[in-house]
């Protein structure tokens, strides 16, 4: 079986997520209350981050912690809706140049994968028109159907996206030589290097040299 990986920000989506999400929460008609609570807790972090005194990653994941700890105890249903307004939004802006490649990959028998940090709701959403054999995503916690107070993301960045594809597809036999992987950061490194094909798609100047070197397909 051959696989073809896709990254959602900045590859099948062509903008990051983050700062759009951020936007929508404070802009809600519902939900913006909840922005004010959100921007206070991640803005010590995000300054550190930017002071060089705390790492990309884990500022990262303490944003995407706090962006839906924001939430207090709304219900699955309440963070469902909110995801599926913005996704909504955002399908109508993906890559028509991912979308062939990927009707192409499925036409051809490709297993498909989107893999990304993104929250897992917010990319059922954005993809409810556009089919994938297997979705991975940040799961939001719940509990009895709703969020569960203080508990952990699971972000899936950088190593962990490998970890969850390799388990994912440890029950099947894949041609890894002839799969094929895209992405545009260089923390998709992992990912691109499991494949014989990788592809690197509107590359950030790190990712854009290391393609060069090693004559990947680059796509811009």
């Amino acid at each position: 079986m051959k696989v073809a990986i896709f990254d959602f920000d900045g590859t099948l989506f062509p903008e990051e997520t983050f700062p759009l999400l951020m936007s929508h929460l404070k802009k809600h008609p519902i939900h913006f209350q909840k922005y004010r609570k959100f921007f206070l807790r991640i803005l010590p972090v995000y300054l550190a981050y930017k002071c060089k005194l705390y790492p990309e990653q884990k500022m990262k994941e303490y944003s995407m912690w706090s962006y839906i700890s924001a939430f207090g105890s709304s219900s699955k249903a309440e963070i469902d809706e909110f995801f599926s307004q913005i996704g909504g939004m955002m399908s109508q802006n993906l890559s028509n140049q991912m979308l062939h490649r990927l009707e192409q990959h499925k036409k051809d028998g490709y297993y498909t994968m989107l893999v990304s940090g993104a929250y897992e709701p917010l990319l059922n959403s954005v993809t409810e028109d556009v089919t994938f054999d297997c979705i991975i995503g940040s799961s939001i916690p719940y509990e009895n159907e709703k969020l569960r107070k203080n508990a952990s993301i699971n972000y899936i960045y950088g190593e962990r996206k490998t970890e969850f594809i390799n388990n994912h597809l440890s029950n099947m036999k894949v041609d890894w030589k002839n799969s094929f992987a895209y992405g545009d950061s260089y923390t998709d490194l992992n990912v691109l290097e499991l494949v014989g094909n990788p592809v690197a798609v509107n590359p950030e100047p790190r990712l854009l040299e290391l393609a060069n070197d090693k004559k990947w397909e680059i796509i811009k």
